[in-house]
């Protein structure tokens, strides 16, 4: 399937940026931060390889900008906790500007990575590795088998070997 041509991307933005703008802004009370969502939903748009039309563009362009809405979201209250968390770290031992903001970002790659998981695989993956869980604990307290727990740390464990590799 063809991509969308470049005259067709050009009106998608032309007609309905501002209207985008508008839907984000209300959502979120905050014209600069609905900006760059709206920006980032139109390089969605460009990025996509599969697309020939649009049929009804507010709807394709609202599911899209939802999901980074989202991710936003996600993000924000990511680097809230992280920021908490090192706020009770002394002074003397506390990382750099540029450690903070290296692994500020490890923590957003990861938690990306761990998002690609089921849901059931996810939470197995961070009891065993966050929470020190055995496999019979977690079977437990996820009514699952042992069989299924080792199921989810595969997927886990390959989910990081993807992220590692270059």
């Amino acid at each position: 399937m063809p991509k969308l041509e470049a005259t067709s991307i050009q009106s998608l933005y032309i007609e309905h940026h501002n209207w985008l703008l508008g839907w984000l802004r209300r959502r979120l009370g905050n014209i600069d931060h609905a900006a760059d969502i709206a920006q980032d939903t139109f390089v969605r748009v460009l990025l996509k390889s599969a697309i020939e039309v649009i049929e009804e563009p507010r709807a394709y362009l609202t599911v899209i900008a939802k999901g980074l809405v989202a991710n936003a979201h996600r993000r924000d209250a990511l680097e809230r906790t992280y920021l908490e968390t090192l706020a009770l770290v002394p002074e003397a031992l506390a990382p750099s500007q540029e450690y903070r903001a290296m692994l500020l970002e490890t923590l957003f790659e990861i938690d990306a990575m761990l998002d690609r998981l089921p849901a059931k695989a996810r939470s197995t993956f961070l009891l065993s590795q966050l929470e020190g869980l055995t496999y019979a604990e977690i079977a437990e307290r996820l009514d699952i088998s042992v069989r299924t727990v080792k199921r989810h740390m595969v997927l886990g464990f390959e989910q990081c070997l993807m992220f590692s590799l270059p």
